[in-house]
């Protein structure tokens, strides 16, 4: 587990690249398996706009552990000194 945490952290915008095409390809994925009376362009919209809020958490929360990260080097840094 620490080994993915550090290459998520070395690789930030890979990672948020790589969990916006899934959410993508999982969305149309549920939309498209039932009969649904959408057209495909309209699907694909869709896609896109719940691929898009799923990015805004991820980086949500890249920012709120990008600030801890950084309060607590700091703080080591106050209490090493």
């Amino acid at each position: 587990m620490e080994a993915f945490q550090s290459w998520v952290s070395e690789h930030k915008l890979t990672s948020i690249g790589a969990v916006w095409a899934s959410a993508i390809g999982a969305s149309l994925a549920y939309s498209s398996r039932g009969k649904s009376t959408l057209k495909p362009s309209l699907r694909l919209i869709h896609a896109r706009m719940h691929s898009q809020a799923l990015t805004l958490a991820v980086l949500s929360g890249a920012a709120a552990y990008h600030y801890y990260e950084k309060s607590t080097s700091n703080q080591e840094k106050v209490t090493n000194a």
